[in-house]
């Protein structure tokens, strides 16, 4: 069931922006279990709430927090050492959500796609590489590659920049409290795919223009 949670204006959308963990990948779980045992073994503790802060942070942001918890090493020591492990889960398999790959090709013929992530360049390049679909993405953008990740809106910005289009006239999928603020943050309408294991809070999902059950809901006849 799809619930409209705004009264749309009946404008079509110019682009769409995709977030791509937890939205076209469900690496959430992957990335809480690297960086849980990264932390263990290097000497940080895990906090309940240290998941849910992680999710929308740049690399930067992410290094500079798990030096807080207690890792014994620099922050660009331990981005490194994460992201090698993350590449090599990836090597042996990109975990792609259900209807991901359909929803980018079924939207991408109907309007520019953008692509705005908290992962960093290396992965992004290696998910849609492995998914063939680097072409349908008019621009992606890492938040390593602004100011400041998620919630900020510079990730997504900087995707409308590239695009060339008005972030008004944008649509963002997102899944995750920061992603849904960041989107909204930067102007555009946001629909809302949440992940079950990692649902938003009520606060961010209430900025949602819709909320999605899964990405085959998720047509050019929704984006028109």
């Amino acid at each position: 069931m799809m619930l409209d949670l705004s009264i749309p204006t009946g404008d079509a959308m110019e682009a769409c922006v995709f977030d791509l963990d937890g939205v076209l990948v469900d690496s959430e779980p992957v990335w809480e279990e690297v960086r849980r045992a990264f932390v263990a073994e290097h000497g940080g503790t895990w906090q309940p709430d240290t998941q849910s802060r992680l999710m929308g942070m740049s690399t930067g942001e992410w290094a500079a927090y798990l030096a807080e918890l207690g890792v014994r090493m620099t922050p660009d020591e331990i981005a490194r050492g994460v992201v090698d492990q993350m590449a090599a889960r990836y090597r042996d398999e990109v975990p792609l959500l259900p209807g991901a790959v359909e929803a980018v090709r079924r939207t991408s013929g109907h309007v520019t796609l953008g692509l705005a992530s908290s992962s960093p360049r290396r992965l992004i390049d290696v998910v849609l590489a492995a998914a063939e679909l680097k072409e349908c993405f008019a621009a992606t953008v890492s938040t390593e590659e602004v100011a400041r990740g998620k919630p900020a809106p510079d990730g997504y910005l900087e995707a409308a920049r590239r695009m060339k289009v008005d972030p008004r006239g944008c649509v963002a999928v997102e899944d995750s409290s920061n992603g849904l603020r960041s989107a909204h943050a930067a102007g555009m309408r946001v629909i809302a795919v949440p992940h079950p294991a990692y649902p938003p809070a009520p606060d961010a999902l209430a900025l949602a223009w819709r909320v999605l059950p899964g990405l085959d809901a998720l047509t050019p006849d929704l984006l028109s």
